[in-house]
């Protein structure tokens, strides 16, 4: 089971600048320019102790400017203007923090992430936001650094982060446990993944998939299928939750319960899209005395226009057919199969199964054909066209 790599960092990042006020010397002034009533405390068990935001007189006509810039979206502007407030000799702590904040998500706003981290690190630097601003920018420079598979630098940022905030709200867990699962420390990526959920009164879908493919990576195909069978449970007419747990069951070797799975869609008419047929027709053919049912699925799946005929579907007929002892039908989809190989190893297994049935001129043909294209063992192919 995969995850794009940055998806749900992405939408944490848009989740969390869409969180983040910015501030004059009277009021809390949000994106959209409206001012609002103070803002909630975020991070309430926080360690840091608040400093006292206020803009210095020498600069605060530039904050109002920068802003304006801002919230109309000029990120350039916003820059260049807060820029100018970083290197003013009279500006103090909080004017430099709340410049470097804006244009953090200024630079993020135009896809250049190596600045916003650059001007986040100014924000921790100053250390003059209140919490709330300080430690949201502490948690998308820790994204910014995962999204850039920057785990050391991302990781530890995010402990800092959930050490001084003492936060326990599950998104931001839950961060902590896409990171890990991103870095390849499933194991670790799981008590994190949990917590979330068990503290979230309602855990969103790909956190428990998370959990579920860290459970998968790790081998622990009991606490996967239990979790996937949950999602089931959770979201009966939901495919995407019983495609999970077919896939599970398939990487628990339990091909029984996949097939059972599959084949519920299948009557239902929910196998729609091509790596669907195929997960299916593949989970028989890793069963034993199943090769008429890899023939039905892959039948049905070219009629009905979603398996392509290609060389994958013509090689698991072939050998169904060859071990349902159907060799004419055998023949026919191994010689449509061979051509479209990247090597002459079809070729070859043709080549023997036509020897044995006498017909000589055919199997050294494609012997012929499959030291042409390249085999493990030429010697064998060889052997077949020097035959008498």
């Amino acid at each position: 089971m995969t995850f794009h790599k940055h998806a749900l960092l992405s939408l944490f990042i848009a989740a969390s600048l869409g969180g983040v006020v910015v501030a004059d010397a009277s009021a809390q002034t949000s994106r959209s320019g409206k001012a609002s009533q103070k803002a909630d405390v975020m991070f309430p068990d926080a360690t840091r102790q608040e400093p006292a935001a206020k803009p210095s007189p020498k600069v605060g006509r530039k904050l109002g400017k920068l802003i304006d810039l801002y919230n109309s979206e000029d990120y350039e502007q916003t820059r260049s203007q807060a820029d100018e407030i970083l290197a003013a000799p009279g500006a103090n702590e909080y004017d430099k923090s709340l410049a470097a904040q804006l244009a953090a998500q200024a630079a993020y706003s135009l896809d250049d992430n190596a600045a916003a981290k650059a001007y986040l690190q100014q924000v921790l630097q100053f250390n003059g936001l209140e919490n709330n601003g300080h430690y949201q920018s502490m948690l998308m420079l820790a994204q910014l650094h995962l999204a850039d598979d920057d785990y050391a630098p991302g990781l530890a940022t995010l402990d800092q982060f959930l050490e001084q905030t003492q936060s326990k709200r599950p998104q931001d867990l839950v961060i902590k446990g896409q990171a890990l699962y991103q870095a390849e420390r499933y194991q670790e990526a799981i008590p994190v993944l949990k917590q979330a959920i068990e503290l979230s009164p309602e855990p969103k879908d790909n956190w428990m998939q998370l959990l579920l493919a860290s459970y998968a990576e790790t081998e622990q195909y009991d606490e996967a299928i239990a979790v996937a069978e949950q999602q089931v449970a959770n979201n009966p007419s939901d495919k995407k939750a019983k495609m999970n747990l077919a896939s599970v069951y398939g990487q628990a070797e339990r091909m029984d319960k996949a097939a059972e799975v599959l084949e519920t869609l299948r009557a239902a008419g929910q196998l729609t899209e091509e790596r669907e047929y195929r997960q299916l027709y593949i989970t028989y053919a890793n069963m034993e005395n199943r090769e008429a049912d890899v023939i039905a699925v892959v039948g049905e799946g070219i009629a009905k226009g979603v398996l392509k005929p290609d060389y994958q579907t013509y090689l698991a007929l072939a050998q169904s057919y060859y071990y349902s002892e159907k060799i004419p039908q055998a023949i026919e989809n191994w010689q449509k199969a061979a051509p479209l190989s990247k090597d002459g190893e079809t070729y070859l297994n043709l080549a023997r199964v036509l020897w044995q049935e006498g017909r000589v001129s055919e199997a050294k043909q494609a012997a012929q054909q499959a030291l042409t294209k390249g085999v493990r063992k030429p010697e064998e192919a060889k052997k077949i066209i020097n035959l008498k």
